[in-house]
């Protein structure tokens, strides 16, 4: 437990340097709100990392294993990769920063594949829930270190500092992924390449069903849908608002830190009473309903109280939906293909967050900013429409 949730917290770390903190260096650079949010683009390969998984389930390092050789050769490229943002400019050249990002995203995402069937090659049933919520944790802690640290370091140093100061961070997980224990049940690689590749897609819809398994796929791009467009362009909305680099950071990192404890937890503990089905209900449905708080916010204007309000709700209830949606994707994967499998379902989750939200920039510049977050609600009814198919209340999974 302890491992995953310091490698959670290396899954984390690269996210928020490629989206919400560069967002902030760009807004700071004055780069105009439409750049910005096409710059979600850059995390395609989130999105993506399903096409190079096989090689992950197929391969095995010389080294460590399948599963932490691989979290180790991620770890290092990331740490190459986040240094080089400490030569960029973006006043100067955008294109290069777009290109540095993305191979952030890339290694990131290689990280997320390693990690994810490490998790699930690890964990027993019965430790699902308590997994999720503290790899959850661990990656939520790494979204506040690079999230509100960082733009309270960017107030007393230079960004491309700020970064380097990262590279730091992300290359002390190298030791981490080194002292993790190795799974005790961990099924054999497939046999070539072109099985890992067929075979996880195969066994996935023959145990699902075909109907019912493409309303899962659905159900996985859109259930934060809404949450997603909301965290695109929140820190903006923030910055526009009137509140300073220290007092997002610094809000985020106290009273909104606790707030992602005690929400990743929660989710954690009431998973296990609760079960998958109905968690997704509840917590999804909370997850929907905190986007409110952003809706208020923008009525009511630069109010620091309203502003600590916003970010606790919405950390909480992000703490809860992320722990409920983890262990539901864990559920779904075979262990001797989990890293495809995983990488597929988690593929189509950043989808939502990473390509559909694109045009959120535009979209807040055209409705105004109270509007905006009126409609990121709307945007969340979808996935929850789609759970009465696959998750009924009344049932739960085997």
């Amino acid at each position: 437990m302890v491992a995953l949730l310091l490698l959670g917290f290396a899954s984390g770390l690269p996210l928020f340097l490629t989206s919400r903190t560069l967002q902030a260096w760009m807004t700071v650079e004055n780069v105009n709100l439409g750049s910005i949010g096409l710059f979600s683009l850059v995390a395609l390969p989130y999105s993506l990392k399903f096409l190079w998984s096989p090689l992950l389930d197929r391969f095995v390092p010389p080294f460590l294993g399948r599963r932490r050789g691989w979290l180790v050769v991620a770890q290092v490229l990331l740490t190459l990769a986040i240094a080089a943002m400490a030569l960029q400019n973006p006043q100067r050249s955008l294109q290069l920063l777009a290109i540095n990002a993305l191979f952030i995203a890339f290694f990131s995402a290689s990280q997320d594949i390693a990690f994810d069937a490490y998790r699930t090659d690890l964990l027993e049933e019965r430790e699902m829930g308590a997994g999720a919520a503290l790899s959850v944790l661990g990656y939520r802690i790494a979204l506040l270190v690079t999230g509100a640290l960082a733009l309270i370091l960017a107030d007393r140093l230079p960004w491309p500092m700020v970064y380097l100061c990262m590279a730091g961070l992300m290359l002390l997980s190298v030791a981490c992924s080194i002292w993790a224990p190795e799974p005790l049940h961990s099924d054999r690689p497939p046999e070539t390449l072109a099985a890992a590749v067929k075979l996880p897609f195969l066994e996935f819809f023959q145990r699902s069903g075909v109907v019912k398994g493409i309303l899962i796929l659905v159900f996985i791009t859109l259930y934060r849908f809404g949450d997603a467009l909301v965290n695109n362009m929140a820190t903006p909305f923030l910055l526009q608002t009137g509140f300073s680099q220290t007092d997002i950071g610094a809000i985020q990192g106290g009273m909104g830190l606790l707030a992602t404890i005690v929400g990743a937890l929660s989710g954690g503990a009431l998973l296990s009473q609760l079960g998958i089905h109905k968690s997704l209900w509840i917590f999804g449905g909370l997850q929907a309903l905190s986007n409110l708080a952003y809706f208020v916010l923008a009525n009511v204007g630069q109010n620091v109280t309203a502003m600590m309000l916003t970010i606790n709700i919405e950390n909480f209830c992000g703490g809860l939906g992320t722990a409920g949606f983890v262990a539901f994707l864990m559920s779904l994967c075979n262990p001797r293909f989990s890293a495809t499998q995983y990488a597929l379902l988690s593929s189509l989750m950043a989808v939502s967050r990473d390509i559909l939200v694109a045009p959120a920039g535009k979209l807040a510049e055209q409705t105004g900013w109270p509007l905006f977050f009126l409609l990121t609600l709307i945007a969340a009814l979808p996935g929850l429409a789609l759970l009465p198919f696959f998750a009924p209340w009344n049932e739960e999974s085997n």
